[in-house]
């Protein structure tokens, strides 16, 4: 479909992204600098549709300074950060699936991490001290009982690792429903009481909403058995973070945190030297492969909107699928 001119649609393209592209039939695809705040996507020319980096860089919180702006396509599954600065009118479409790869795998990562104990030898292995001792009991993944709530995407990308760990799954989304080709049934958020307690280990993979914010409260956290742990590669709101931390400094839970709040953790937050507590940076998607992801994903926005004007998986703006 062409523009509201009658030109071909142009898109705004972060130049990382390009090699991974490829061409678009019938869209006019610019690159651009994402790091470079001096220079507007698209040169100063009207841009339909802007491509926003894995690292969104200034024009995340500058949309409203590219011309003749109708939609912006994100790299994050997260969209809520960016709401605040969408222009009136302008589509908006989060990374759907782009990062379920990458994510599940840090999700299994610290998983694997927190059971088998790799902190404390790694601690070791900075003192140049062979100690095959290590605080608490030994635990394995395989034969535990992993509690995902958030069965989208990356929830079911985690799914398939942790059944290849030997791991019995419980999947947790909006509401109830049948299961899949790998889980027998799909639960409710609404029974987390009653599954709780059965998890060894629960794994937040959920989008940040009104209804999901501080879906892990108190309450919750302590229908968990002891020892059981905690890994969020999700918003950090979805818990009680200062619930959780508590009951780690007690030694009664663990938790494994991909930290992605809104601001980095400032020095010295309780979260890097509670007992029990592994804490990353927000790298959930810091991998080589997200990028051919986000450039197939990114072919096919492209090609949606050039047919029709709209973005696929729309989050906010006019006809917003979600809204």
């Amino acid at each position: 479909m062409p523009s509201a001119s009658g030109r071909a649609p142009v898109a705004a393209v972060p130049e990382e992204l390009l090699p991974h592209l490829g061409p678009v039939e019938g869209v006019e695809v610019l690159p651009y600098d994402h790091q470079d705040p001096g220079t507007v996507p698209g040169g100063g020319r009207d841009v339909d549709v802007l491509a926003l980096s894995m690292i969104a860089g200034p024009w995340l919180r500058r949309m409203g300074e590219v011309p003749g702006l109708r939609a912006v396509v994100l790299a994050s599954a997260g969209y809520e950060h960016a709401l605040p600065s969408l222009p009136e009118g302008v589509q908006l479409a989060n990374a759907v699936g782009v990062h379920d790869t990458a994510t599940s795998e840090l999700a299994l990562a610290l998983l694997l991490a927190a059971q088998r104990n790799l902190p404390h030898h790694v601690l070791r292995q900075a003192d140049g001290v062979w100690d095959r001792s290590a605080p608490g009991p030994w635990r394995s993944l395989a034969d535990s009982t992993v509690l995902v709530v958030g069965y989208g995407g990356i929830g079911t990308a985690l799914t398939r690792r942790l059944l290849a760990c030997e791991c019995d799954v419980l999947a947790v989304a909006s509401a109830d429903r049948r299961g899949d080709g790998l889980v027998e049934r799909v639960h409710g958020v609404d029974r987390l009481p009653e599954l709780l307690p059965r998890a060894d280990a629960v794994v937040l993979t959920l989008p940040l909403t009104d209804r999901t914010r501080g879906l892990l409260g108190a309450d919750e956290l302590a229908l968990l058995p002891d020892q059981a742990l905690v890994v969020n590669v999700a918003r950090g709101p979805v818990v009680d973070t200062g619930a959780l931390l508590a009951e780690c400094a007690a030694g009664r839970l663990r938790a494994a945190l991909d930290v992605t709040d809104p601001e980095p953790l400032p020095d010295g937050h309780p979260a890097f030297s509670t007992p029990g507590v592994l804490v990353v940076p927000h790298v959930g998607g810091a991998s080589p492969a997200s990028l051919p992801r986000m450039g197939s994903y990114l072919a096919s926005q492209l090609t949606a909107y050039r047919q029709d004007g709209q973005l696929l998986h729309r989050v906010a703006g006019p006809t917003s699928q979600l809204s």
